[in-house]
């Protein structure tokens, strides 16, 4: 099942419970556990100065759009085995959708 327009008010919710602990979606916001998410749209992976990847999140080479997010995003250590990322993942299409939107509006 391929990305489907979320609702980006649920997805803040989803964002600041399940997320912000660990990323930032400012301009001027840092790097924190995880790294910085503003410009990730278009962005290639492994690729956010000053934060320390994984040789296996640098050597991905997917650029982040809404449907690589949309498969990242439900299983994380599955879409790119040896990353850091602690999160298990949104097994909810519905809760990535909605995470993604707000991502899509906060992170320009």
């Amino acid at each position: 099942m391929p990305y489907t327009e979320g609702n980006a008010k649920n997805g803040a919710k989803l964002f600041k419970t399940r997320c912000a602990q660990c990323h930032t979606v400012e301009a001027d916001g840092a790097n924190k556990v995880g790294p910085k998410l503003h410009g990730l749209f278009g962005r290639q992976s492994g690729q956010v100065e000053g934060f320390q990847y994984t040789d296996a999140n640098k050597d991905k080479g997917v650029v982040w759009d809404e449907n690589t997010l949309f498969d990242y995003l439900e299983n994380p250590k599955k879409y790119i085995p040896g990353t850091k990322m602690a999160f298990a993942g949104f097994k909810k299409a519905k809760e990535r959708n909605d995470v993604i939107a707000y991502l899509k509006e906060s992170t320009q």
